[in-house]
């Protein structure tokens, strides 16, 4: 039996602080200028009636990456923020045993900051459930990555199996990062709900059948075009091995 040692859901959610990275939010913050929620940009209201802040993030990560294709970003920019919404809510739920309330209302995001994505909360309360698999599951799958990947659809040719494809590598990525940080802090009970809440993430019928996961290792069955930057490769999950040299729609699945 593997005894969970949880602490209390602070205001800042100072407990993701030191797994750097994906993990941190902004909690009990106040942005440092008007941004858009999560909610307004899957829905396409942004507050600038003159701007789209989803749009905006693509053109960002195509000039950075120098992409080819603007489908190429999107799949970038939508894995980007995937991994976001899954670090702090995969991280909340092995170090706080509870989620916060990760409303898109109230889910600000910052589309010109740097990555990882900048998310803000206006106050960390709690969400009032267990942090299980299912909570996890209506708090990122369906709240966020269903009406994302609607959005992301809406504006560029991606195939449904890549977006998923995209969710799940974020996920098990998430994952990874926060059982490597677990297990070199002698936090092993972390690393054990890690992996079960993972586990059962994968089996959503929302992300089964997009790879197999294999202790840490994911591998998934499609890819996120990554491979098309220039002098660029595969990634380490993808389904390829090496780049393809076939049509892109064959790797667009």
């Amino acid at each position: 039996m593997v005894l969970l040692l949880f602490v209390d859901l602070d205001p800042e959610l100072a407990a993701l602080r030191p797994l750097g990275g994906f993990f941190p939010l902004r909690a009990a913050e106040t942005p440092p200028r008007p941004l858009p929620t999560l909610a307004e940009v899957y829905a396409g209201r942004p507050r600038d009636v003159q701007s789209d802040p989803l749009d905006f993030r693509v053109r960002k990560a195509a000039a950075a990456l120098r992409a080819p294709e603007p489908r190429i970003a999107a799949s970038v920019a939508h894995l980007g923020l995937a991994a976001r919404l899954w670090s702090v809510a995969l991280g909340c739920a092995a170090l706080y045993g509870r989620l916060p309330a990760l409303d898109p209302r109230r889910l600000h995001w910052d589309p010109d900051g740097s990555a990882p994505d900048d998310l803000w909360l206006p106050e960390a309360r709690p969400s009032g459930r267990e942090a299980d698999a299912a909570a996890l599951a209506d708090a990122v799958l369906h709240a966020h990555l269903a009406p994302l990947a609607a959005a992301v659809r809406a504006r560029h040719r991606l195939a449904p199996g890549l977006l998923r494809g995209n969710a799940a590598s974020a996920l098990a990525g998430a994952a990874r990062a926060l059982e490597q940080w677990a297990r070199a802090h002698g936090r092993t009970e972390v690393a054990a709900r890690t992996r079960a809440l993972t586990s059962g993430l994968l089996a959503d019928p929302l992300l089964a059948g997009t790879g197999t996961l294999t202790g840490t290792a994911f591998r998934r069955r499609s890819c996120c075009l990554y491979y098309r930057v220039p002098g660029s490769g595969v990634c380490g999950d993808c389904c390829f091995i090496r780049p393809p040299r076939s049509s892109p729609r064959a790797a667009s699945g």
